[in-house]
């Protein structure tokens, strides 16, 4: 991508930023994220008290776009949680290889085909079409509901991009060519069955299997890794993702000290994640997160 790209591509993230929509800078003609990750993280600046990640970053300011988008041609990522959008990604299958076929339908045909079962129309609403020939549908969310990213589990080839989820805006480009607007209506708001259908599904109050921990493990460490799962679990919506990221962090020294197993520390968390409630993949990531940032900041057991 060029310099004369520049133009039209600030042009296209200040558009998305007027809508309300978090943005952040992708890599040039790509749709990774532009922005340091935790691996290169030197901890200055933003990321003083630890890495600040991309959707924590994204923004509305247009004096912080102006100078990103002068630095390189970026694409335009959206990061769908914080923008109250869930984008519904309509796929199309890929072409026929040694490894895969596409005989299963494509996203937009099964996406009507769920809209058919739940008696409801394709709602009108603002939708851009890929390189790929595919479509993102854009909804609004209701508030105080927080969905997450959902990956084929609604329907062949339907992917939805909400909390922890990636969107490439319309005037970005890739070498298959170029995100377009189709349809400029409105955001709709996201329709009840198909919210009913991404929620998290309720708790059932079953009992998780007891905790179980390697012999290895020094007693406080037992103790600690017992309080802190025992506290997730007790937490309610809202505050889950943030309490298990502080109780993984509270256990990474235990891991850096060698009283406890990092693998053992994830299952319980995991396990404990899942039991509030939270889906598999945000507690996946949160644990990772939170027990890198701990072993590598933790100070020595002795001047603990």
């Amino acid at each position: 991508m060029t310099h004369d790209a520049r133009p039209a591509l600030l042009s296209a993230a200040l558009h998305a930023a007027a809508r309300g929509w978090y943005i952040h800078p992708l890599r040039p003609a790509a749709k990774g994220s532009a922005l340091h990750g935790e691996r290169t993280c030197r901890y200055t600046g933003e990321c003083a008290d630890g890495h600040v990640k991309w959707e924590q970053r994204a923004t509305t300011d247009p004096d912080r776009i102006r100078a990103a988008w002068t630095a390189g041609a970026f694409n335009v990522g959206i990061a769908t949680g914080p923008s109250g959008l869930v984008v519904v990604d309509l796929d199309v299958p890929k072409e026929k290889s040694g490894k895969g076929s596409s005989d299963a339908p494509d996203g937009a045909t099964s996406f009507a085909a769920l809209c058919e079962r739940a008696g409801q129309p394709i709602s009108l609403t603002y939708t851009v079409r890929t390189p790929s020939g595919g479509l993102h549908l854009y909804y609004a969310v209701p508030p105080n509901v927080r969905l997450f990213n959902t990956a084929r589990t609604v329907a062949p080839n339907v992917d939805t991009r909400a909390w922890g989820g990636n969107i490439v805006a319309a005037g970005s480009t890739t070498p298959q060519g170029t995100y377009e607007v189709i349809n400029g209506a409105p955001v709709a708001t996201l329709p009840a069955w198909l919210l009913s259908l991404l929620q998290t599904p309720a708790r059932t109050g079953r009992a998780i299997a007891p905790l179980l921990i390697p012999s290895q493990a020094t007693r406080r460490a037992e103790v600690a890794l017992q309080r802190e799962t025992a506290a997730v679990m007790g937490t309610s919506e809202g505050g889950r993702n943030n309490r298990l990221l502080a109780g993984a962090r509270a256990m990474g020294r235990f891991v850096a000290w060698g009283e406890i197993t990092r693998d053992a520390v994830e299952t319980a968390f995991q396990a404990a994640g899942e039991a509030a409630g939270l889906s598999p993949g945000e507690c996946r990531t949160t644990i990772h997160s939170a027990l890198d940032w701990s072993i590598r900041t933790c100070r020595p057991r002795e001047t603990a």
